[in-house]
């Protein structure tokens, strides 16, 4: 219903009530009727199934089945390894879903208020959640609104409603019915909604809706909106299947040639399943989580914290930043941005040349006197947000107050929007008198009209707040002052333009994300001429077929039209947050990942359907930080594009352990299946293939996880959503290396054979040895290591060191050698590992060249 199109009288007898509240015993019919005044919380699925939808992913379904293989073979070292990471991981993702529904929890805590309830015409304290549609409540300054409320009374009522509309201004309330049909949420000047806070006056209004029917409540039902999967998580997934299809595949190969060979059933059998468990990388999910875990920790160094680890990921995949404008592209906080005095316009930046003339005097004055802000013990000013600004500008330029004393005033007022305070100044009165410009300069004696009114004009196409300032001396103060009878005939002093301005480095961060592929977007709830002001400030609006759109224009355009459009337009302004979220699905649509920052609670169901929700650490609600993947301690939008190249960075690392997993993998199953092909004896032992899977695809692919941004990682574009693991020549490479690394390995062994040396131990260490060569090489996709250094990843290079001493040790130490079987090599031995375990690390050296000439 138009609860704003209503009057008074109709809004009483439809709501059954009148000015004395509802009678105890109909307020107790409606609370069995429409229950409490809370938001109630989404469906929970039991502990034990959501413990098991963890396992649903297919490599840890994968890996379960490896267990249960490992454990039917008797290898239960392997079989419990595989266990603990299976199970680690789907512990972290467990708890990870209890912490996802805080958010409607946080928004319940909104609702734990006292609310001042007349009922059968008596004043009483109610809890909020008692309140009922028809009960009449009072506000006053520093409330939180209980409820959804037509005004029936306001007296200098303004409400603070940015946390749900964006708006960085507190808006004035009115009692009086509104004749448009369709409004906006921030343009229902009659309604308080239920979640905001009263920041000056009194009203008083009746409950029109509560629970789940507010407007708290219709975002708290978009918080229950499914999260989109991660680009890790889809690209892992992706990994997984061609992965299973692959070793089903080689299994099945090496099971039909061996029953062609005429070779036993069962150990044929047993020899394929040791086979697939050798297969699957199974440090692989347990490496990309400790190497979340430790970017994350880092991104903390520079304000960004991480709620949930695979957003770490997600950062470096973002092709769309979608950004609320109050407090996290502006500072949510009103200056004065230019001032308009004796003919000449001055920007902040020239303040001191104007208060420097003695005609800017009286300007100054009526800044620091006509307000009603109030100092707090710690040198904060609290009040209405534009008094503030205008009390600032005065104390920075030494305006003081002392010696001119209020003794009347004529109250700010929505109707006729001026405000006159009288003081006593050397044993004069003088009004100060501010307020719109179009009522205050008819008013004024002397001034150029049609000169001034192209001033207010050119300041609010600018997107600036203008206000006008007035003075008038009088020879006693006037009895019983009257706007009609004394904001008249008064002496201009000046307009000033005033603004919520762009945050420090934001131009500079919208920049960055331009030359790294990112497209950014503003998504606002404030007026279209200040959102265009600040988007053309800052970069966003730039070319002349970037569009700007309000939530009105979105809800005439159908959802095909929208689709076609959606990448064109740059700014959305006075949009809901149904329309910030349809924005973010539009977006995720036509292919694109999509970050969404923003500190309000109208921001939350659009922050939890992105790909990443960023949300506001000092200024954001408790509402969005839980809905959100990240937190900016700093709510700098700049720290986002250091997260984007963090991301991006880990998510290269992620990739170059797959290089290295898959290659080490794929290289130990060539070498076990082609050695017999070709009469070789099987080339190692059981004991040898756990030490390799143990030792050399643990630490050393954990310390890539260190390796430094590639060159130039925020001057290419996102990595294109569709691209897989095996994208980008990943798959051949993963292959041809194999095959080297496993030729490599059994021409040493048939040369060592033939020769009569301790073949065995030879290829175990070339086996190993190959591995650290190839983990040296793959740190950077084109850089070579000799321009990168050896040393420029210590943990790596401490890692690669640990491993080449532990052989050391297993080759020649006596009690190691007869737990790994083991035999000491002579120096043309050693010589000979040196060199053919050099080979890969050479091949892929080379390798880069190409790439860098290609690339």
């Amino acid at each position: 219903m138009n609860w704003h199109k209503i009057n008074i009288q109709q809004l009483f007898k439809l709501l059954g009530t009148s000015k004395d509240g509802l009678k105890g015993s109909v307020a107790e019919d409606r609370m069995l009727q429409f229950g409490a005044n809370d938001l109630a919380e989404a469906k929970k699925n039991s502990w034990p199934l959501m413990l098991v939808s963890q396992f649903a992913d297919t490599m840890n379904l994968i890996l379960l089945v490896a267990a249960v293989v490992s454990a039917t073979i008797g290898d239960m070292a392997n079989t419990l390894a595989i266990l603990a990471i299976v199970f680690t991981n789907a512990l972290m993702g467990f708890f990870q879903e209890f912490r996802t529904e805080k958010a409607l929890k946080a928004l319940k805590l909104m609702s734990k208020t006292q609310a001042r309830v007349i009922r059968e015409g008596k004043n009483l304290w109610l809890p909020a959640t008692s309140l009922v549609p028809g009960d009449v409540v009072m506000l006053e300054a520093g409330n939180a609104v209980p409820a959804d409320m037509r005004l029936i009374e306001t007296i200098h009522l303004k409400i603070d409603e940015s946390a749900l509309t964006g708006e960085s201004e507190a808006l004035d309330k009115v009692s009086h019915l509104l004749e448009v049909d369709e409004l906006a949420v921030s343009d229902k000047k009659n309604i308080a909604f239920k979640g905001t806070f009263v920041a000056y006056g009194r009203g008083t209004g009746v409950v029109i809706a509560t629970g789940m029917q507010t407007e708290l409540g219709r975002i708290a039902m978009l918080l229950r909106d499914d999260q989109p999967l991660t680009p890790l998580q889809i690209r892992m997934a992706h990994f997984g299947k061609i992965l299973s299809l692959l070793i089903l595949l080689l299994c099945i190969l090496f099971f039909v040639a061996g029953w062609l060979r005429g070779e036993d059933l069962f150990q044929l059998l047993l020899v394929s399943i040791s086979l697939a468990v050798a297969a699957i990388p199974e440090a692989l999910p347990a490496v990309i989580t400790i190497a979340l875990a430790l970017a994350a920790k880092r991104m903390v160094r520079f304000n960004a914290l991480i709620r949930k680890l695979p957003a770490v990921e997600t950062l470096g995949a973002v092709t769309y930043i979608c950004t609320d404008k109050t407090g996290t592209l502006t500072l949510n906080k009103m200056r004065v941005e230019k001032v308009f005095a004796a003919g000449e316009m001055y920007s902040r930046e020239m303040l001191a040349d104007l208060r420097a003339q003695e005609f800017s005097k009286l300007l100054f004055q009526s800044f620091a006197l006509n307000n009603d802000v109030a100092e707090a013990g710690n040198g904060v000013i609290k009040g209405d947000n534009t008094e503030i600004a205008l009390m600032e500008v005065a104390k920075e330029y030494g305006v003081n107050i002392l010696n001119w004393p209020r003794i009347a005033e004529l109250a700010f007022d929505s109707e006729r929007k001026l405000m006159t305070t009288f003081h006593k100044h050397n044993n004069q009165v003088i009004s100060f008198t501010k307020g719109a410009p179009e009522i205050l300069l008819p008013l004024c004696e002397n001034v150029d009209l049609s000169t001034l009114e192209k001033k207010v004009n050119d300041l609010g196409t600018a997107g600036y707040r203008v206000l006008g300032f007035a003075c008038r001396y009088w020879d006693k103060l006037p009895e019983h002052p009257q706007s009609k009878s004394h904001e008249c005939h008064m002496r201009f002093l000046g307009l000033v333009g005033l603004m919520d301005p762009p945050r420090e480095g934001v131009a500079q961060a919208i920049a960055e994300c331009k030359s790294a592929g990112i497209t950014p977007v503003m998504i606002t709830g404030d007026h279209l001429l200040t959102a265009k002001s600040i988007a053309r400030r800052i970069g966003i609006l730039t070319d002349e077929n970037d569009m700007v759109f309000t939530g009105h224009q979105l809800e005439l355009t159908d959802e095909e039209s929208f689709l076609s459009l959606v990448e064109r337009i740059k700014v959305y302004a006075r949009v809901s947050p149904e329309q910030k979220l349809q924005i973010v699905k539009m977006l995720q649509k036509k292919g694109h990942y999509v970050a969404m920052t923003g500190d309000g609670v109208n921001d939350a169901p659009s922050l939890k359907r992105a790909n990443i929700g960023v949300s506001m650490g000092i200024t954001g609600t408790d509402v969005a930080k839980e809905a959100a993947d990240m937190i900016l301690l700093d709510d700098n939008f700049s720290t986002i594009i250091k997260a984007v190249k963090e991301g991006r960075r880990i998510y290269d690392n992620i990739l170059k352990f797959i290089k290295y997993l898959m290659t080490t993998n794929s290289s130990e199953i060539m070498v076990l299946l082609m050695g017999p092909v070709i009469g070789l004896p099987i080339a190692l032992l059981p004991i040898h293939i756990l030490w390799i899977n143990l030792v050399s695809d643990g630490l050393p692919a954990i310390s890539l996880s260190y390796e430094k941004a590639e060159k130039n990682i925020m001057e290419r574009p996102p990595r294109p959503p569709q691209e897989n693991v095996f994208g980008m020549g990943r798959g051949l490479h993963m292959v041809w290396v194999g095959v080297l690394m496993a030729g490599v390995v059994l021409i040493t062994q048939a040369w060592a054979i033939n020769n009569g040396l301790h073949w065995q131990t030879i290829v175990f260490n070339v086996l190993s040895l190959s591995q650290m060569g190839h983990l040296i090489a793959i740190r950077s996709e084109r850089q070579s290591i000799f321009t990168l250094g050896f040393l420029s990843n210590r943990r790596l290079a401490a890692a690669v060191l640990l491993v080449l001493i532990l052989q050391f040790a297993i080759t020649y130490a006596p009690f190691l050698q007869r737990i790994f079987k083991t035999e000491s090599l002579d120096r043309n031995e050693l010589l000979l590992v040196t060199a053919a375990s050099s080979v890969v690390f050479i091949f892929v050296e080379i390798e880069k060249v190409f790439l860098r000439k290609k690339y």
